[in-house]
């Protein structure tokens, strides 16, 4: 009798699934990853979301370039991004992946279900009417958040805020959807909305941006937030069978459980969420600067949503399950190795983008409206907020691991304390060195949050410090310098040889400078000992296990 495919015989090869078909298994969105697989599909995410952001970023500066539109369309996003803030704790999809893990792990699924429509409506109820609140009062806002802008400026951003205000409607339910997909280990949903959320604010100002000047990439952003956050997240809960009924019932344990979690984290103010806020704040009274800030924060964060976010949204399901299963000393080992992981890289990230940030951001935003000068400021800026992307990758892993453990108020508290303690920092340094002087500001801001945060979780043994890789750490600082160093001495040798300038000349100096930075970096790791260059081979195949 021949032998069912399915079962090979004894001796036989078995045929090994080939690249592209693991790839697409990866891509299923039923397919349940691992902490690693996760981590890798939604750096590839973070990765192509942030390509089109800097798309994004361009096109935005091109046809609007520093003046009075560009600046409205940045500041038009802080009073929805306040209100989902403090009215949702700004992140429902890490509080709700807490509470459907322990109804899930306790097997009481329906439960959960009854939880999340509780939950939604309730919260669909208050969050609108604060939408309706403050599309009324948005021109007094306005003024308050930005005393810098003039009359006209004030009126636009209005306009904008007005337009924008429903996506967070948007954001919120897709984020308690999504979380359903997080607990299965579902990710490829979350790796694929941000794409198309941000493709809507570029669609929406290529097609009606001739009609309706820059109203029309408040159109587009909407628009995105509808069909990537909301529409994708809602179908995919649908699809492993979640079905939300609109209930009210205040005493719902699981809808008890959240406010207790999430109550935190509205009341509390997070220098991480708080930094875009002050900056933009001070830099209003400078004609350009909110939009030169901007742009200088979202080139910046391209490779922190690439380090942090992703490896952070992909390890807080796991780290709630161990936490959850009490394997403290499991959950200690896995936040202190995937901490220690992005620093690391963020560490060398940061030599390579200061060393490269003129020709990076020539490349990327001149052009159009954006001039020469231009530029030269953002590059700067640039290259100021690179230097603390390491404790940017680092403290939203720690943030995610009191998270994971149900604890918001300790991070909370100790964000806003930090927060408070920022705000003297921001003004002296914005009165002394200007919009400069709020990106050094930022970086000492984020430095008082990152050590705060490793410092309760040592004292509450959480994670002790001690379990980080500090000689591994230390390979890094070494290996970037001396590349980033290299890079720098590079670029600044061939600008006085070659006078000429232009997009051909930037691509170049890119190209040599990122070879010259990954050879000399690469090496000085390897003689220094570390396991980074061999590991990198491995992961991409080049190199034998």
């Amino acid at each position: 009798m021949p032998t069912p495919p399915s079962i090979a015989e004894p001796g036989s090869s078995v045929a090994r699934p080939s690249r592209l078909a693991k790839l697409l298994r990866l891509l299923n969105p039923a397919h349940s990853h691992t902490a690693y697989t996760a981590t890798v599909l939604l750096m590839i995410s973070a990765s192509l979301s942030r390509l089109i952001g800097l798309v994004r970023v361009k096109y935005i500066a091109l046809v609007f370039g520093r003046g009075v539109q560009a600046d409205a369309f940045v500041a038009a996003f802080q009073l929805p991004d306040m209100i989902a803030y403090f009215l949702v704790g700004g992140a429902a999809s890490i509080t709700f992946v807490t509470i459907l893990t322990q109804y899930r792990d306790t097997g009481r699924e329906e439960q959960g279900e009854r939880s999340l429509s509780v939950i939604l409506t309730t919260m669909v109820l208050v969050l609108g009417g604060a939408i309706l609140l403050a599309e009324w009062g948005a021109p007094w806002c306005i003024h308050w958040l930005f005393p810098g802008f003039d009359a006209a400026k004030a009126a636009l951003c209005v306009h904008l805020t007005r337009i924008l205000l429903p996506a967070q409607l948007c954001f919120f339910a897709g984020g308690v959807f999504g979380a359903v997909l997080l607990v299965r280990k579902q990710f490829t949903i979350q790796a694929v909305a941000p794409l198309i959320y941000s493709l809507g604010t570029i669609l929406g100002g290529v097609f009606l941006a001739h009609r309706y000047g820059v109203v029309s990439l408040a159109y587009g952003t909407v628009a995105g937030a509808l069909l990537g956050p909301f529409l994708l997240n809602a179908a995919g809960a649908w699809r492993v069978g979640t079905r939300y009924r609109p209930i009210l019932d205040w005493r719902d344990e699981g809808f008890r459980e959240w406010v207790r979690l999430s109550v935190p984290l509205m009341v509390g103010v997070s220098l991480v969420t708080a930094d875009n806020w002050i900056i933009s704040h001070y830099a209003s009274h400078s004609a350009g600067a909110v939009a030169l800030m901007s742009y200088a924060k979202q080139l910046f964060t391209a490779p922190m949503a690439v380090l942090a976010q992703a490896a952070g949204a992909a390890s807080m399901p796991f780290f709630a399950r161990l936490w959850a299963r009490e394997k403290r000393y499991e959950f200690a080992l896995e936040v202190a190795e995937s901490v220690s992981r992005v620093a690391a890289l963020g560490l060398l990230a940061a030599s390579a983008m200061i060393a490269l940030a003129p020709a990076l951001v020539d490349l990327i935003l001149l052009g159009g409206r954006f001039h020469a000068a231009d530029t030269a400021v953002t590059a700067t800026y640039f290259a100021i907020f690179s230097v603390s992307l390491f404790l940017w990758s680092a403290q939203a892993i720690y943030a995610r691991a009191f998270y994971a453990a149900g604890n918001t108020l300790l991070p909370m508290l100790a964000g806003t304390v930090v927060t408070l303690l920022s705000l003297p920092v921001y003004a002296y340094l914005f009165r002394t060195h200007g919009a400069m002087g709020l990106a050094i500001a930022s970086d000492i801001g984020i430095t008082m949050q990152t050590v705060s945060l490793a410092a309760l979780l040592h004292a509450r043994r959480m994670v002790s410090l001690a379990s980080l890789d500090a000689r591994e750490l230390g390979r890094c600082v070494v290996a970037g310098v001396c590349g980033g160093g290299a890079v720098w001495l590079a670029l600044w040798l061939a600008t006085h040889v070659i006078t000429m300038r232009g997009r051909l000349m930037d691509a170049g100096e890119l190209a040599v400078g990122a070879t010259l930075w990954l050879l000399v970096t690469g090496r000085m790791l390897d003689a220094l000992g570390s396991a980074l260059p061999r590991v990198a081979l491995e992961r991409l195949g080049l190199r034998a296990v």
